[in-house]
């Protein structure tokens, strides 16, 4: 029997390939517009994709990027994902709704109660994908740190660089603060007794009292417990010391194989990381696999396709991702073969945006659905429970750790 995964999106401005907006299909004039990413959203939710990621980014350039000399020829400029999040969630019904948040400047109470609002907004389809690091150009927009991260070091070994391990260490401390912002009402604080004029049973509201490396936060969320009690955390990692961000605080961790050998050394060394948490009673860690995707009617216009966005681009396309460049069938080929090699899900890339996201939800889906490697959304219940992004991942609705807590008191 096939295995069968969950197949997701990630949205990049007009697409992942630097040439995107200048393909005939884009709509370059319209990234800022509400009615470009209601167009994309609706149709991923449509072909049952079981989340959406939105990028983010706090400065023109990307990571890495020098801060001078600004190449003109590149989209610049973005929405910010968790308010664009937020505006999606009533026009889509069950996919869930993952923006990026870079943890070096934004502040984790402003970031944990901006992600339980937008849980209330879709209903419980809320998830957040945390980005470590801080630019040159990201501390220049804030004013804040004098150091930070710079640049890659030359072994390409996050732990050789003291600064980007420290941008993990923070990233794990923002993770934790988040989880325990969002457990810090209990599901039943709010009572509404009107005849006793009691609302809250303060009792039930929890101090989170956390002090830690980077963050020392005392109080509790402004905003109740959300439809998940804890929306879904997610990262993004290629090796050991990201990898152990995503054991340690992780709901869903996307991975970059090259291919479907690359998997079970993946998932060994994550397991290895999640195995001491995994005793404590942390749930299995979901791992997904990216791909980036450029999807034609023929394997002939996928290549010139790609190969004019190339010259376009002045360079051949790069990723961390593999990048598959085909048809429908191409892609489903290479989701089975992830499959087969035990990841939980896939993360599509799509090059251009809406071509690509089009062909994904009218060819890819069905054909996966075809072969039966689609693990397809369950029925809605009544009370919306089967569309929330946990339930859709077989993730338990975790109790707020005071009141387990309080148990053991």
């Amino acid at each position: 029997m096939t295995e069968q995964v969950h197949i997701a999106l990630a949205l990049e401005r007009a697409g992942w390939h630097p040439a995107a907006w200048r393909e005939q299909t884009a709509r370059p004039r319209e990234l800022s517009s509400p009615g470009y990413w209601r167009d994309l959203l609706r149709t991923a939710d449509r072909a049952g994709l079981v989340l959406a990621t939105i990028e983010d980014a706090l400065s023109l350039s990307d990571r890495f990027e020098p801060v001078d000399g600004l190449r003109r020829d590149r989209v610049r400029g973005r929405l910010d994902a968790v308010l664009l999040a937020s505006y999606l969630a009533p026009l889509t019904a069950r996919i869930g709704l993952v923006p990026t948040v870079t943890t070096a400047h934004p502040e984790p109470f402003h970031v944990a109660t901006g992600i339980q609002t937008l849980d209330f907004a879709s209903r419980g389809r809320a998830g957040v994908r945390l980005v470590a690091g801080a630019s040159a150009a990201e501390r220049a927009n804030f004013g804040r740190r004098a150091s930070g991260v710079d640049a890659f070091p030359a072994s390409g070994r996050v732990e050789d660089s003291p600064e980007i391990a420290a941008a993990f260490r923070e990233a794990g401390e923002f993770a934790d603060v988040l989880a325990r912002l969002w457990d810090s009402w209990q599901d039943d604080a709010v009572i509404r007794d009107a005849a006793s004029g009691r609302y809250i049973d303060a009792d039930r509201i929890h101090s989170i009292d956390f002090e830690g490396e980077f963050f020392s936060i005392t109080g509790a969320s402004i905003v109740p417990r959300s439809p998940q009690g804890r929306p879904l955390i997610t990262v993004l990692a290629h090796q050991t010391v990201p990898y152990r961000l995503a054991a340690e605080h992780a709901d869903l961790v996307f991975t970059t194989p090259h291919g479907a050998e690359d998997v079970a050394a993946i998932r060994t060394e994550l397991d290895g990381a999640a195995a001491v948490l995994r005793s404590e009673g942390r749930e299995r860690l979901r791992v997904f696999a990216d791909l980036l995707v450029l999807v034609d009617d023929t394997a002939d216009a996928a290549r010139r396709a790609a190969r004019r966005l190339d010259d376009l681009a002045g360079a051949e396309l790069a990723s961390d991702a593999r990048i598959v460049v085909g048809t429908a069938a191409d892609v489903v080929d290479e989701i089975v073969s992830l499959a087969e090699a035990g990841v939980d899900g896939i993360r599509l890339r799509p090059a251009r945006q809406p071509a690509d996201v089009a062909a994904i939800a009218d060819q890819v889906v069905p054909l996966a659905r075809a072969a039966g490697v689609l693990r397809d959304a369950p029925d809605d219940n009544a009370d919306g429970s089967e569309t929330a992004l946990r339930s859709r991942l077989q993730l338990s609705r975790p109790e707020s750790r005071y009141v387990r807590e309080k148990v053991v008191l």
